[in-house]
């Protein structure tokens, strides 16, 4: 009965969408919008785990409810007509409880959240909001790449409309970027990444006559394998974009222009996991394409560790949180390149929670510092917040990977399949991405206590009448960060490794996921029985990484920022700080060189076609004027051109 009305679970929201959209900003109180807001997510929320309980374990559930467009013919001449269907399995079921769940967390905070905002505003965010549940679910019900692609571009469109939500707000001075420049440059970039996903989706159309997902699956081994491994890295591209990998992550860090929430919903539940989704979706394909998967846990991996050094010097709050966020990315890419797919959709998962409650809590710190965002300037929060406070505390032991909590686990699973996936044939590759992952887990560990201490430990920096000011947030928005607090605390319980389970705990996580991977792990080139290193040495070792990043953070600032002069840093720390110029040699070496051709085309549009448009128009004129003069009305004249005509007909005959 439930499975039979999974097509409502996306409509629901959308359907949130419509009634606040048209209705909310005039007709309905603040009150209604959040009620039908929420509750629109809500009921998704039930209907999903409905679903999925009716489903059970290793099912697959297909449900078609129109046949959408033509698409011509398939290779072998039969007419192909895609239709519009969804379908449920273990994957797009742990996908929809983390979108529908986090999601209706982040909407109830919103409320608190956005209680300043004026009623047409308030009504125009939670529809937007509802939009983007709605595709997200799109995107991961679709049966189809087409459906997919709808809800891919949904996503794309929601991120831009919400992250320019202030638009006439300037969000960066420096680089004179509004908050609608920011949502300009994610709709951009991730443009660039959607090419690759409709360039490898008419290849695979091309090669196995179908744009169904399960039958592009079924027929991945009988794919060339050139063609096969093209196919994999455009659409590693397109995952490139929406889950911000080197070279396409660029976006993140200004998406939070956008209102907090809307940075927890990105991060955490929706848009950035949309990539490492349809990797994972495309197990099959990856597996029988060992070159795009080396490419996808490199990139995967040096984006871990790329994002997680700039974290390091970031000031801004949220932006230390969206680098956070790219390097946790960067993981779950690397784990899908070495074939550890459920450990990736395993810190897919876990990272929900703990950055849904890093980010919500920081909206918490600033609702609370009257918008302040430079933690340089915050201190000692720990006694005036103290219920974001404690659960900040456990975000922040989540990510940094200590046990027992979620992104211990998580996190281990996936450092575990790289060095299984090396085997004895390629150890040095595998220790190679290993060491990525080791030294990102101690970079991770230490700019996280440094966020932590600079925000709530020691005295606050912040000025007098901002102290004055300090409260708690409201019950709408500490609850939210209690339970996914115990999410961060828990949720790693789903998937503890045999190592520490003892057979006693199973990883209930990676049996619930098996039917989707079961070939998983098995393809990556060099594959073995074999580890490179002992599962125990290499977990203590992570451990330890970790511990060393904290102790290295809590040794460092314990007492305050290192320095708060005016002079700016040079050298490595300048480039760290500076986010190694990534976006001023962007802007160099493309950006500007566009800027430069536009200039170019519009001197030639203005100085070259226009006088020669305005040289035709007056030739036209003149010939105009000219004309004018034999047209007189006078019969006279025409008799006396009429004469002048004859003799000149006749002295030409006669002569």
């Amino acid at each position: 009965m439930m499975l039979q009305l999974l097509w409502l679970i996306p409509l629901l929201p959308l359907g949130g969408f419509a009634v606040n959209g048209l209705l909310g900003a005039r007709f309905l109180p603040r009150r209604a919008v959040a009620i039908v807001a929420c509750g629109s997510v809500l009921g998704a929320f039930v209907l999903s785990a409905g679903a999925i309980l009716e489903l059970g374990s290793g099912a697959r559930f297909a449900q078609t409810l129109f046949e959408w467009m033509p698409m011509g013919q398939t290779p072998g001449g039969d007419d192909l007509s895609v239709s519009w269907g969804y379908a449920l399995d273990p994957l797009s079921a742990v996908m929809i409880l983390i979108v529908t769940g986090v999601g209706f967390l982040i909407h109830v905070y919103s409320i608190g959240y956005m209680e300043h905002e004026s009623r047409a505003g308030f009504a125009r965010f939670f529809s937007y909001l509802n939009l983007f549940m709605a595709m997200m679910l799109t995107l991961v019900l679709g049966a189809s790449l087409p459906v997919v692609f709808v809800g891919w571009e949904g996503v794309g469109l929601c991120s831009y409309l919400l992250i320019g939500f202030w638009y006439d707000r300037m969000f960066d001075a420096k680089a004179k970027m509004s908050c609608a420049d920011a949502g300009r440059k994610a709709f951009i970039t991730n443009r660039i990444g959607d090419v690759g996903f409709v360039l490898g989706m008419l290849i695979l159309f091309a090669s196995t006559g179908t744009l169904d997902i399960q039958g592009i699956l079924e027929s991945a081994g009988s794919i060339d394998p050139a063609i096969g491994a093209a196919a994999a890295l455009l659409l590693f591209l397109g995952a490139c974009g929406k889950s911000a990998q080197i070279p396409l992550y660029v976006w993140l860090p200004d998406a939070m222009a956008g209102p907090t929430p809307v940075s927890a919903l990105i991060h955490a539940a929706t848009m950035v996991t949309a990539g490492v989704y349809v990797t994972c979706r495309m197990a099959p394909l990856y597996l029988h394409a060992p070159g795009a998967m080396m490419v996808v846990a490199v990139v995967g991996g040096l984006t871990a560790l790329f994002a997680a050094i700039i974290g390091i010097a970031q000031d801004d709050i949220k932006k230390v949180l969206a680098y956070s966020t790219v390097s946790q990315l960067g993981y779950m890419m690397l784990g899908a390149g070495v074939g550890a797919f459920s450990g990736s959709i395993f810190h897919l998962m876990t990272h929900a929670f703990f950055k849904a409650l890093l980010f919500l809590g920081a909206g918490s710190v600033i609702h609370a510092m009257s918008g302040e965002q430079d933690i340089r300037l915050m201190g000692g929060l720990r006694r005036h917040l103290p219920v974001t406070h404690a659960t900040f505390v456990v975000a922040v032991l989540a990510i940094a990977g200590i046990p027992p909590f979620a992104g211990f686990f998580s996190k281990d699973e996936i450092l575990a399949g790289v060095l299984r996936a090396g085997g004895e044939s390629t150890p040095f590759l595998a220790i190679g991405l290993w060491v990525l992952g080791i030294l990102t887990a101690a970079i991770t560990a230490f700019y996280m206590t440094r966020l932590y201490l600079l925000v709530f430990a020691g005295e606050s920096r912040a000025p007098e009448e901002t102290r004055r000011h300090l409260h708690e947030s409201p019950a709408s928005m500490t609850l939210p960060l209690v339970v996914l607090a115990a999410g961060s605390a828990l949720a790693g319980f789903l998937g503890v490794p045999e190592l520490l389970g003892g057979g006693l705990l199973p990883n209930f996580l990676e049996r619930y996921l098996a039917p989707v991977f079961e070939a998983a792990g098995s393809a990556f080139p060099g594959h073995a029985e074999g580890a490179a290193l002992p599962e125990g040495a290499a977990l203590g070792i992570a451990l330890l990484a970790s511990l060393a990043g904290i102790a290295a953070a809590w040794a460092a600032y314990r007492r305050g920022p290192l320095a708060t002069g005016a002079v700016e840093p040079r050298g490595l720390t300048g480039a760290v700080k500076n986010r190694f110029y990534v976006d001023e040699a962007i802007d160099a070496v493309v950006l500007a060189p566009y800027r430069g051709l536009c200039r170019v085309a519009a001197a030639v549009d203005e100085k070259i076609i226009d006088w020669l448009v305005n040289s035709v128009g007056a030739a036209t004129d003149l010939a105009s004027q000219l004309g004018r003069l034999a047209q007189t009305g006078y019969v006279r004249n025409y008799a006396f051109v009429f004469f002048l005509g004859t003799i000149l007909v006749l002295v030409f005959v006669l002569r």
